[in-house]
């Protein structure tokens, strides 16, 4: 039998044996098996972040420091916020079958659209793209070995989503037919109001949740998107161009 030697003794054990560090596929794993432990899920804190993402959003993020020094991840563990946002999904696209005066079939085919490309596949763009961006040209050079959790890119694009929902799926239905959709001026841009608000709060929302992070510099270019989304609005205006109708007939016609 051959001694150990003092050298082997003192090595220390293998990245993926310390108990500090998880990968991102074991996080994603403790992730999804718990959607559907609802016992688990924290709602009354997610339901608390989505009141104070139209009251205070900083506050939220202050919130995923705190998750940073205690679990190690920014990234939320709880998938608490995610199936209170599905919840909000179904109830506004109820509102839109009765708004549009879809059967089952067709609000069925509405709530699919929403959630797997409304949702989803624009989070995953937006997440994908902002979170190559931020690691390939906002860290800073002293926090090069650190980086951007993609499933963090991926909370920002759902804190910034909600509002949107909220503005465009809920205040929106409640005036569409009885003003919105009427052929005033003053309908037209209630209307398109309503949509610079809520693609610009998705747009400071998600600025706030990159600028938030130590490792980052120069995110204000996050926010570089407002000015095309301000000539467009004006633009909608002085071509009397109903965005919210449009919008319908695009559900209408392509989605259904």
């Amino acid at each position: 039998m051959f001694a150990r030697s003092d050298s082997q003794e003192s090595l220390p054990l293998p990245i993926f044996c310390r108990m500090d560090c998880t990968s991102a596929a074991a996080k994603r794993y403790k992730y999804l098996r718990r959607i559907l432990r609802f016992e688990q899920m924290d709602f009354e804190f997610a339901f608390w972040q989505m009141i104070y993402l139209f009251v205070s959003p900083q506050k939220v993020y202050r919130n995923f420091h705190y998750r940073k020094q205690t679990k190690a991840q920014f990234a939320r563990d709880d998938p608490a916020f995610l199936v209170l946002l599905a919840l909000w999904l179904l109830i506004s696209s109820i509102g839109f079958a009765v708004v549009l005066r879809l059967g089952v079939l067709g609000f069925l085919k509405f709530f699919l659209y929403v959630v797997l490309v409304d949702c989803i596949g624009v989070g995953l763009v937006v997440a994908t793209a902002l979170w190559y961006v931020t690691n390939r040209w906002l860290l800073k050079p002293a926090c090069r070995d650190q980086d951007v959790e993609w499933g963090y890119a991926f909370d920002v694009h759902l804190n910034a989503f909600f509002p949107v929902l909220f503005i465009l799926h809920v205040v929106l239905l409640l005036f569409y037919h009885v003003f919105i959709a009427q052929p005033w001026f003053v309908s037209l841009f209630f209307g398109n109001t309503l949509y610079l608000l809520a693609v610009g709060y998705y747009i400071y929302i998600t600025f706030l949740g990159y600028n938030c992070l130590p490792i980052l510099q120069g995110t204000k270019a996050l926010l570089y998107p407002l000015t095309g989304l301000i000539f467009f609005y004006v633009c909608s205006l002085a071509l009397t161009m109903n965005v919210s109708t449009a919008v319908m007939n695009f559900y209408h016609y392509r989605v259904l």
